[in-house]
Parts: structure tokens; C-alpha cells; sequence
């Protein structure tokens, strides 16, 4: 009973702040899957990133960049047309460090230079970075995936990489040869074409000097003060992708309108704009007619920054209701130590550790470009974990959420956030029906990509019985290839049944025998309908305890 309003302002059995800790050290499956896809050298490399990740710092910092969001300025004060975006310190503080613990363009060059794991490592330190704030975690990604498209030119390549890949964060506009680091980013889609990029309308005008002139309207192109742009246009010979400088060579700046910043679901930090070109100088990027086969490859790593972005707020989420219910009791004892709620975390630590898991099985992959098996893997479980992964974090952090009770639902527990950007990685760079397609697509055309998965989930064969018999049950769903029109609607079935089996083979295979039991108990089981707390019996406690993060 409260006698005194001093007892009354007290604040009591609340859980502390999830600060001082280090995000990477005490992510048991992270550490693991790092270790035996790289080394524990790399591991112990990431160790700054992992303690700045997890400190008050970089969470006031993550807070304020969606407190105080970026501002257009279309005009400057003589009237000048300057198209600049303002944005608020704290996300040049969470910028600058990104592009300085490497996880912009930086394992390219590191891996030409002969560096095994230089992807593993960006990956897991991306993944880690993302418990800071989701939204910077774009321009980041985009700059990141840039690269292995501008290969399809040497000379701007050797332009652009060395920029791209550079470890430090140089913003402003000006001309690219003044900078000690760059920027990039992408104009794909258009109002009327949305994922259907072949509808694009936007033309490209060849130039006596060899540049093009671009003329259209871009509907989203994030972080509009990046240095480059990769452009899909139509040209006389079809779409074609080109190169975009935000500047030129002469310091003018190039004719690029931002209309407006979008006022959209998720972060309020980045800067999601609409574009419209018109006199724009472009370079072309590959052949007249083949823009989708050029930016593909920057499709695919985008997509895998996908895989990771969910697999971090999954990790973030986890992290903070296993944290509250080690501290927060209720009817007489710990939270933790209840049995529906121990059942409810379980669960959620589960999904985050699958999600590790095949994010960075994905990672290794690209680590290994003249490996045939590891290329094919590639090319089928990409949209396979872009399809799964990012369409159950949703419902993951939502129960996530749920298990802070009020204390999750307010903005300063972060939990809003990520319960807001939670849809964005399964609508960007396709959605999930289009990844389910491409899934049918690579089977279809590509024969050694299924083979590569069922070499990949044969590893895990004899280790559990319901994994082998899901295996099974998947193949068969296949049926008949030459029967588009039936595949074509259970592509969602088929493409989640493989994807949860390739979990599943990897968490049977490393995976503490806890972690292994309940997601193939679960998630392999023909009755399993998605809801949260429903495992079956088994070393729950273990599984939270191996979860929740230490000081």
C-alpha cells in the first residue's frame, strides 16, 4: 500500500535499460554461425562494433534520427534550385559509424585483395548494426550492393568502387574527386510499374558525347543525397541501367528534382523520395537493352541486406523481451520463470536464431563466387529467405512487443519502431509474391539450383526425423515443373516449406539439441499454423537463458 506520493513516484520492479552490453559477444548464435562459416578472429574483430552497438549512446542516437527527421529543401534562400535534404545529427553519428566499422562497399576490395571472409564479417557486423536503428541502414545497403553491378564496366567500376568501398563517411554534395568517400543508391521502380520494371516509362536519350539524357519520374529512390545513382531507363535497344551522378565533373549539380519525401510506414530517419529527371546526364551501365541482367547482381545483394535487416530486428526484439522478463515480475515470481512465458520467448528466440542462421549461411555464399554449390545455394535460397524470413518478422516482433505489455507499446522501449519497419525488407526489393516467383523461376530454369538445395538440406539427413520427413513432403510439392499455372499457386507453400527445411537442416546440424527440437517440433510439423508459445515440451529454459543478453 502506498502512504507517501514519493513511494508512489518510484519507479519499481521495471527492468533497466538493455544498454552496455555488447550485441555481438552475447548473441550466442551469431558468434556460432561467424565461428564455423569464418573464424573466431573475425568474431573477436567485431568486437568495437558489438559494445558501440550496444550502448546509451548509439540508443539516444538511434532515437533521436526518428524523433527529428530528415527535411527537404528544394529552394535555397536566393531562390536557387539546390534539392537538398537536411538530416539531424544523430544520423550523420550512426552514418559515420556504419561506413566506419565497414559495412558500406568494403568487402568487395577486401575480398579482391584476397581476404576469405570479408563478407561473413560485413554481414554479422550489419546484422549487429542494426540493433542501433534500422533506417540508415538503407543508404548503407544500397552503397554495399552497388558495387557488383558497376562490374559490368570497368572503367566505372574503377571509378566508383574505390569510393564506395572507402571506410569513411564524407557527406555533402560535391564532385566525386574532392571526396575521401561516396555514397549510391537506386531508382528502379516507377508509379505505374511498382516491381514490373519493364513497365518503366522513363526514357533515355543517347548524346553526341556518349552520355544520355534522362526524362521521366522516379517513384521511390531513397537517401537522394548519396553521390550515385544506379537508373533503369528505356532506351532505343530496350531498359538499360545507367549511372547517375548527384554532381558532375565540374561541380554543377545534376538536373535531379526531389518532388518530395515520402511519408511512409517505418523508420522516420531516412529519406525516401520521389524524383523527377529531366535533362538528367547518365552514363550508360552494360548494354542497351539489358538493364535488368545489369542490376541484378545489385538486386541480389540487397536482397540478402533484407535477409539481414529482419534477422536484427528479430535479434533486437528477442533481446528486449527476454531482457524485461529476467527482471519484471508479476504474480509472485519472475516472468521468466513462467511456464506460458518462458514457452512465449522460446519461441521467439527460435525464429531469431533460424533467421541468424540462414543469414549468414547466405553471407558465406558470397564469400565463395567460383564455388559452384555455393553460387547455386545462392541463387535458390536468396528469394527463399528473403520470402520467409522477412514475411514472419512481423508477427515475431509484434509478439515481441507483446511480452513488455505497455511498457513495449510506448516509443521509448524502440519496440514501436521495429514493429514499424518490420513489414519494410518483404515489400522492398520484391515482394513476397515476386520472390516466391523467382524461387519457381530458378527451379524451372536453373536445374542445379534445386540440386544445390538438396545437397545443402542432405547434410542434416539422419539428424532428425521430422526434418527428413518435411525434406520429403517438400520434394513433393514440386510435382509436375511443366504445370506452370498449378505451381504458380502454391509457390508461397512451396517456397516456405523450403526455406523453413533449409533452416531446419542448418540449426540440426549446429544448433544446441534445445534449439533444434523446437523449431523441427514446430515449424516442420504439418499442423504448425504460426502461433507463438505453442512448443511442445522440452529445454525451454535453456533456449531463453541462451538468448537473453548480458551485461
Amino acid at each position: 500500500m502506498v502512504t507517501d506520493i514519493r513511494d508512489a513516484r518510484a519507479a519499481t520492479n521495471q527492468a533497466p535499460p538493455l544498454v552496455g552490453h555488447d550485441v555481438v559477444a552475447t548473441d550466442l548464435a551469431l558468434v556460432e554461425a561467424v565461428t564455423r562459416h569464418a573464424s573466431a578472429e573475425v568474431v573477436a574483430d567485431l568486437a568495437d562494433l558489438g559494445r558501440e552497438a550496444g550502448s546509451a549512446e548509439a540508443r539516444e542516437h538511434g532515437l533521436l534520427a526518428n524523433q527529428n527527421p530528415p527535411r527537404l529543401t528544394p529552394y535555397d534562400r536566393y531562390g536557387n534550385r539546390v534539392d537538398e535534404v537536411v538530416f539531424h545529427p544523430s544520423w550523420h553519428w550512426l552514418m559515420e559509424r556504419a561506413v566506419g566499422h565497414g559495412l558500406a562497399a568494403t568487402p568487395w576490395e577486401q575480398q579482391e585483395a584476397g581476404a576469405p571472409h570479408a563478407h561473413v564479417r560485413r554481414a554479422a557486423g550489419f546484422l549487429a548494426w542494426s540493433h542501433t536503428e534500422p533506417g540508415h541502414g538503407c543508404p548503407v545497403s544500397m552503397t554495399y550492393a552497388a558495387v557488383p553491378a558497376l562490374r559490368a564496366d570497368d572503367a566505372l567500376a574503377k571509378e566508383w568502387t574505390p569510393l564506395l568501398a572507402s571506410t569513411t563517411y564524407d557527406p555533402g554534395l560535391r564532385p566525386p574527386a574532392t571526396k575521401r568517400g561516396a555514397l549510391a543508391g537506386m531508382g528502379m521502380t516507377e508509379k505505374q510499374g511498382g516491381s514490373d520494371v519493364r513497365a518503366n516509362v522513363t526514357r533515355a536519350v543517347a548524346q553526341p558525347d556518349g552520355t544520355y539524357t534522362l526524362h521521366g519520374h522516379k517513384w521511390f529512390t531513397s537517401a537522394p543525397m548519396n553521390d550515385v545513382f544506379l537508373v533503369l531507363a528505356q532506351a532505343d535497344a530496350g531498359l538499360t541501367c545507367f549511372v547517375v551522378q548527384r554532381v558532375l565533373p565540374d561541380g554543377t549539380r545534376n538536373q535531379l528534382d526531389v518532388v518530395r519525401l515520402k511519408d511512409k510506414l517505418g523508420n522516420r530517419s531516412n529519406a525516401s523520395s520521389e524524383l523527377e529527371l529531366d535533362g538528367t546526364v547518365a552514363r550508360r551501365l552494360g548494354d542497351e537493352g539489358r538493364g535488368v541482367r545489369t542490376i541484378i547482381e545489385m538486386v541480389a545483394a540487397t536482397r540478402l541486406d533484407c535477409v539481414l535487416g529482419s534477422a536484427g530486428l528479430m535479434r533486437r526484439a528477442v533481446a528486449e523481451a527476454s531482457w524485461h522478463v529476467a527482471h519484471r515480475s508479476a504474480f509472485g515470481s519472475l516472468l521468466a520463470d513462467k511456464p506460458l512465458m518462458q514457452n512465449v520467448v522460446a519461441d521467439l528466440a527460435v525464429e531469431s536464431e533460424a533467421a541468424t542462421a540462414v543469414a549468414i549461411r547466405l553471407a558465406a555464399a558470397v564469400d565463395a563466387p567460383h564455388d559452384p554449390h555455393e553460387v547455386a545455394l545462392r541463387r535458390i535460397a536468396l528469394p527463399l529467405a528473403k520470402f520467409w524470413v522477412c514475411k514472419r518478422t512481423p508477427g515475431m516482433v509484434a509478439e515481441a512487443l507483446e511480452c513488455l505489455g505497455g511498457n513495449g507499446y510506448v516509443e521509448d522501449s524502440g519496440l514501436p519502431l521495429l514493429y514499424r519497419e518490420a513489414p519494410l525488407n518483404s515489400v522492398w526489393e520484391g515482394s513476397g509474391n515476386v520472390n516466391a516467383l523467382d524461387v519457381l523461376r530458378a527451379l524451372s530454369r536453373e536445374p542445379e539450383a534445386l540440386a544445390a538445395w538438396i545437397t545443402e538440406v542432405g547434410r542434416a539427413r539422419g539428424g532428425d526425423v521430422r526434418l527428413d520427413r518435411a525434406i520429403d513432403d517438400t520434394l513433393a510439392l514440386l510435382g509436375d515443373l511443366a504445370d506452370p499455372v498449378a505451381l504458380e499457386a502454391g509457390a508461397r507453400r512451396l517456397a516456405g516449406r523450403m526455406a523453413a527445411c533449409l533452416q531446419g537442416s542448418l540449426l540440426v546440424r549446429f544448433a544446441p539439441a534445445a534449439v533444434a527440437d523446437a523449431f523441427c517440433g514446430s515449424r516442420l510439423g504439418p499442423s504448425y499454423d504460426g502461433t507463438y508459445g505453442a512448443l511442445a515440451a522440452g529445454d525451454l529454459r535453456a533456449v531463453v537463458e541462451r538468448t537473453t543478453p548480458a551485461p
